[in-house]
């Protein structure tokens, strides 16, 4: 990429503009459908009278209170919990697929969703409950921060000789250790714990509340905001490495921090959710090819987008078979996996490399 693409890596104001308003639109309409519909069906009016009515003290009629239960006990707490998820996963989608230069990266290289449920495993088979029942998000964040750090330290991006691409050998590598490790572990798991195990494995929002969305949402907001804040570094890192550190961009610094808070954010989203993939490749992609790769517009509108899409992918797994409830990962794969053979046939296409 060279300077004269990297001044025109934003889109036209006004397309730029259409889409945050249907994304805006979009947000809305599945905010209020994912709070409405369910067991229990609410209308619009009814979702707006129970949220105005936890503020109220004006006596309530059994239905009335029936529906304020619903939205704010059951819906609110999961809808919210969606959002951070959503929000965390793409952009930090959109972080690594910048500070890696290629739109196929995901958080997941970076170790932590492995890492993650490695420690849900070993919480589980082997029965730990040093936190009571605190001890399967706490263990899972610790795992997966902790191989974080560990393919950080082997792969010593910035270091003589090394570069993003060892990185990401790294991270696959240390991967495929864990997943052995957890494959034994499930081996030994017993009937009740497989299904456990399996259910957390593939994702689901069954377990929101809201002590865990006042945990996950200061740092989901923390983490997207310094993720915006190197927006401009991210930028240049585009043109080369070499050519960011020629413009200011101490480059060896800003990998740290963002693979950091790219732990940090994937670990809280994961930790009490089990793993949803796809979401950090699917919404920075879309996004990049409506209004560009500048990472001041592609971050927010990153979030928003991943928030949008793990809303009505919980919304779907709560109502494509009820009583039951889908595992959320089962509909991300769905999604991402026929997303990603496209990605693959139009870089072939068009002789567009993933770089």
């Amino acid at each position: 990429m060279t300077v004269a693409s990297l001044r025109r890596l934003e889109r036209p104001v006004d397309r730029t503009s259409w889409v945050a308003m249907g994304l805006a639109a979009c947000f809305l309409a599945a905010f209020f459908a994912s709070v409405a519909i369910g067991a229990v069906s609410l209308s619009l009016g009814d979702v707006m009278n129970a949220l105005a009515a936890r503020f109220s003290s004006a006596p309530q009629a059994p239905a009335e209170a029936l529906n304020e239960a619903v939205v704010w006990d059951l819906r609110l707490a999961r809808v919210l919990t969606a959002v951070i998820v959503g929000a965390s996963l793409a952009t930090c989608g959109a972080a690594m697929q910048g500070l890696f230069g290629n739109p196929l990266a995901d958080p997941g290289i970076v170790g932590v969703s492995s890492g993650a449920s490695l420690g849900a495993i070993m919480v589980v088979v082997l029965q730990i409950s040093t936190f009571g029942m605190w001890t399967l998000p706490v263990g899972a964040f610790l795992a997966g921060t902790g191989t974080t750090f560990i393919i950080y330290a082997l792969a010593r991006p910035g270091q003589e000789g090394s570069d993003n691409s060892r990185l990401l050998l790294v991270g696959i590598a240390v991967n495929a250790i864990g997943g052995a490790f957890a494959g034994f572990l499930t081996y030994l798991a017993t009937a009740e714990q497989l299904q456990s195990l399996t259910f957390w494995s593939m994702g689901s929002l069954a377990s929101a509340k809201w002590i865990t969305v006042g945990i996950s949402a200061p740092l989901t907001i923390v983490g997207i905001g310094l993720l915006y804040h190197w927006a401009r570094p991210l930028d240049l890192l585009a043109l080369g490495e070499r050519q960011a550190r020629h413009l200011g961009v101490d480059v060896k610094i800003l990998r740290r921090k963002l693979i950091l808070v790219t732990a940090l954010l994937v670990a809280a989203a994961v930790s009490f959710n089990g793993t949803i993939g796809f979401v950090g490749l699917v919404v920075p992609h879309l996004f990049r090819l409506m209004i560009g790769p500048a990472h001041r517009l592609l971050i927010p509108f990153s979030a928003a987008g991943g928030a949008l899409l793990v809303m009505l992918a919980d919304l779907a797994a709560r109502t494509l078979d009820p009583p039951s409830e889908i595992p959320i990962g089962v509909i991300m794969g769905s999604l991402g996996g026929p997303f990603f053979l496209w990605m693959i046939y139009r870089s072939r296409r068009f002789g567009i490399t993933p770089t």
